[in-house]
């Protein structure tokens, strides 16, 4: 069995929320023994930061917590969805960006927003930008994106399953 499935998180720039997601994910791939089956990157929907590594405030709070980011930005590409099997948007802007790269009905069951798995999101799929706000802010991210993660990997795991 040599199926794989591969997942991009998304953000504005690359270098807070998408990278950190990316990381909190590979990590937990990692611990699952999966790492030859999900293949995972990250990407914004700006082109601003391409070439740069993650915010060193992200990098701090990942760090914190045990996660290496290792990433660099890159840009979202329109062939990026032939490859992909999910994209998780973190914010509606983003959403909104990928949707305008490619005609809804080829988006079905491959891009959602990333707080749609969340347990606990309350109906905000917000992942919020930290960027210009204080240190608490990414450990919000963190939060959100720890919590989050396991329920991915569950809807990649059945994916793999309808795939082998």
């Amino acid at each position: 069995m040599n199926s794989t499935v591969e997942v991009c998180f998304v953000c504005l720039g690359n270098i807070c929320r998408s990278p950190l997601a990316q990381g909190v994910f590979e990590a937990l791939v990692k611990k699952e023994g999966l790492q030859d089956r999900i293949i995972i990157s990250s990407a914004g929907v700006g082109h601003w930061h391409v070439g740069n590594p993650p915010d060193s405030r992200m990098q701090q709070t990942a760090r914190e917590h045990g996660i290496h980011l290792n990433s660099r930005a890159r840009q979202f590409q329109d062939s990026d969805f032939k490859k992909m099997d999910l994209v998780l948007a973190m914010d509606h802007s983003n959403l909104s960006a990928l949707e305008q790269m490619r005609p809804a009905p080829e988006l079905n069951d491959k891009l959602f927003l990333f707080r749609s798995f969340d347990p606990e999101h309350n109906d905000n799929l917000e992942v919020p930008d930290p960027y210009y706000g204080g240190d608490k802010g990414f450990e919000t991210v963190y939060q959100i994106v720890e919590r989050t993660c396991p329920k991915v990997l569950d809807h990649l795991k059945t994916k793999l399953a309808k795939k082998a």
